[in-house]
């Protein structure tokens, strides 16, 4: 019998906030019509696992509350033990970003956690990585075909002689050409290309395959000897033979590096979510947030990001900005992203997927309260607009779309060693530059799914863990996957996902 299997034999829900008028299910396969709870609480329809029941008769304009915030409008009157459907919730207007309290949150400082170290690779200009890896950058997508036929070959002749090496990874993109260069957003594209290519874990060894007629140039990419262009070469294995070469020089030298000693607070570490669902507020986010937490008392980098899904929270963000400045540079990005949602004729609410209301997400206002859980409790102490880097140390808001892929993407341009992704409905995305680790919100998902999860904290809705465990559990296996002592599952059966470019400037 499955852990899953047993706990549903008693009736469970979960309410949040003692302000809460509604729970959600916690058995798997959802209950029938009729169970009664220990507390008298009966189940006046099906109720899927996830989705929220009433606690309370619900008049019509009710407010629906969860995590102790109002996520809704009753659009009918519900009673109490009915399935709240999404059709059934009216969705909130958003917070008002000239009324929101900055830097107002006095929390207590955290102990800092001292002594804790990782196994990493320091690198000529101070940083550290994670991994010794070889990334070999496109200038535009033309060469794409070119560079995998060629990092193909790299990978089967070449990478045995180098052990110490991990991999050789194409940094293919769809910028370059084609595109407004010169349009005031193409800032973002073009910084995201640049920070990438000199990503810590990239060791400092440049290299960049461009076809030598693009828009964006090698030299815009900082990048000059280090650059093959194949429009120079006279035919194709030509052009394979000198990226070949080049790419041995460099692996000569990365071979040569070991992994040393360097404290937590080297690592850069990125936080997000995707396959979300009702649980993911109550366990896998807030287990990660507690680990956030600790990783900034330890002194190290934590991003958390997704725009869209911080927006309809922000009111609980801007409070914990360490000052008014980083209080304004967060509403500054929220209302940017605005703006470009309405250029698009949309609004925060498209970024709800149907698998997130079949998981029980009534609207984006539900969402991005579960999904901010995950940010933790300290202070915001800067904001990274999109293809920046990280420059500074603690809890970081870093600006970027709530698309798994470019998400990851934009974070890698930050700088990120090692993404922790917390995943309900459950997703295989992974990044080849940097380790992802996978935190189920559900034990049944990490049965289902027991070969691409990493950390469980289904575990967390049954009460067989805490918050707390389960967020010492995930430090720990952080430290050891960034000192190379575990591996995720990805990583373990070679998988990942393209890069993908933020470019809110024109295609020509």
């Amino acid at each position: 019998m499955s852990l899953s299997t047993k706990v549903d034999e008693i009736p469970l829900y979960i309410k949040v906030n003692v302000q809460d008028n509604v729970a959600i299910i916690v058995n798997s396969g959802g209950l029938k019509k009729g169970t009664l709870f220990a507390c008298g609480l009966t189940l006046k329809d099906f109720v899927p696992q996830g989705h929220k029941v009433a606690l309370v008769d619900l008049e019509e304009n009710q407010e629906i509350i969860r995590y102790g915030e109002v996520i809704g409008y009753a659009i009918s009157p519900i009673k109490k033990g009915s399935w709240i459907k999404e059709t059934l919730v009216r969705m909130p207007t958003p917070p008002k970003m000239d009324e929101l309290p900055l830097a107002s949150h006095s929390s207590e400082e955290l102990t800092p956690l001292k002594g804790y170290t990782f196994e990493g690779y320091r690198n000529a200009n101070g940083t550290a990585g994670i991994k010794n890896i070889l990334g070999i950058t496109t200038s535009v997508q033309c060469v794409t075909g070119v560079l995998d036929y060629s990092v193909k070959r790299i990978k089967e002749e070449i990478l045995p002689k180098y052990p110490n090496v991990h991999d050789v990874v194409a940094l293919n993109h769809t910028y370059g050409c084609g595109v407004a260069i010169n349009a005031p957003e193409a800032k973002i594209p073009i910084r995201t290309i640049q920070n990438i290519a000199t990503h810590p874990n990239f060791g400092g060894e440049a290299m960049v395959v461009g076809l030598g007629c693009e828009k964006l140039s090698p030299a815009q990419l900082g990048v000059q000897k280090d650059t093959v262009s194949l429009q120079d070469q006279a035919g194709f294995m030509p052009m394979v033979k000198i990226i070949m070469e080049m790419a041995e020089e460099r692996l000569e030298k990365l071979n040569q590096r070991q992994r040393v000693t360097c404290p937590v607070a080297d690592l850069v570490i990125g936080l997000q979510c995707g396959g979300s669902d009702a649980f993911s507020g109550v366990t896998a986010n807030p287990a990660i947030g507690y680990a956030a937490d600790l990783l900034v008392r330890a002194g190290a980098t934590v991003m958390f990001s997704e725009v869209t899904e911080v927006r309809d929270g922000v009111h609980l963000l801007t409070p914990r900005a360490a000052n008014e400045e980083v209080g304004r540079a967060i509403i500054q990005e929220m209302k940017w992203y605005d703006d470009y949602l309405e250029k698009g004729e949309v609004d925060r609410s498209a970024n709800t997927t149907p698998g997130n209301k079949k998981g029980g997400l009534a609207n984006i206002v539900e969402k991005s309260l579960g999904s901010i859980v995950k940010s933790g409790s300290t202070k915001i102490t800067g904001v990274v607009g999109p293809g920046e880097k990280a420059n500074e140390k603690g809890l970081l808001f870093a600006a970027t779309p709530a698309s798994d892929f470019v998400c990851g993407t934009l974070q890698l341009a930050a700088g990120m060693h090692l993404q922790v992704f917390a995943t309900g409905r459950g997703t295989p995305y992974a990044l080849a530059a940097a380790p992802v680790i996978k935190v189920s919100s559900r034990t049944a998902l990490l049965e289902q799914w027991s070969d691409l999860i990493d950390v469980n904290a289904g575990t967390i809705a049954t009460g067989e863990a805490t918050i707390e465990d389960v967020g010492w559990e995930l430090f720990h296996f952080i430290i050891d996957v960034a000192s190379g002592r575990k591996q995720t599952w990805t990583e373990k059966w070679g998988i990942c996902n393209d890069l993908s470019l933020f470019n809110p400037a024109p295609v020509t």
